[in-house]
């Protein structure tokens, strides 16, 4: 999952939130010095994306993906995911997207001193394209895509998904029906299991 899911599944607690943000920035153990809920967040970051990698929902919606396309479907399905979940987001938050977006952007911007500088780069983009409420749309997916394709090490087809996914919307939409509310209790469940609130 992406961004927008990670924050939406951390729940409304400011620490879980920022520390589920900041788990695709954040490498090896996570600094001591960070409070106790930001680790706690980053841990249910990296729990959530071993639980989408073993789902059959998730490896069903990966093999929808023609070659080479699937060889990078991890990468593809955690950006359509959010792309599917901002399209259709008042089916799962009681927030309105802009209003949601905003509240990350202002998370990111309050605990400011706690951000790795991978993340504090990227909030400069999202304060550009205005996400994560832009992942909503077609034009900013692409764009997300291309700047991931140039990111990667090697050639690859990833900048060039955007129609192979726009084709599969339908199928991969009713993959992630299937697998969204279950990512919803694991995530929950781990949250209960693991500390409950962050701050």
């Amino acid at each position: 999952m992406n961004h927008l899911a990670h924050t939406l599944l951390a729940g409304d607690d400011d620490f879980l939130r920022l520390g589920g943000f900041m788990g695709d920035f954040v490498h090896g153990q996570p600094d001591a010095a960070l409070p106790a809920g930001v680790i706690t967040g980053i841990r249910l970051h990296r729990a959530i994306d071993v639980y989408t990698d073993s789902h059959p929902a998730v490896a069903e919606a990966r093999a929808l993906l023609p070659a080479p396309f699937r060889r990078y479907g991890g990468i593809l399905l955690d950006m359509w995911f959010d792309h599917l979940l901002a399209r259709d987001f008042p089916r799962w938050s009681d927030q309105p997207l802009e209003t949601y977006s905003l509240g990350v952007r202002d998370l990111l911007h309050r605990y400011e001193p706690l951000l790795p500088p991978g993340l504090l780069r990227f909030r400069h983009y999202m304060e550009a394209h205005a996400l994560p409420a832009g992942y909503a749309r077609p034009e900013e997916m692409s764009a997300a895509l291309s700047g991931i394709s140039h990111r990667l090490s090697r050639a690859n087809p990833v900048g060039e998904a955007m129609p192979v996914l726009t084709s599969l919307d339908r199928p991969l939409q009713a993959h992630f029906e299937t697998f969204f509310p279950q990512l919803r209790g694991f995530a929950a469940e781990w949250v209960e299991a693991n500390g409950g609130r962050g701050a």
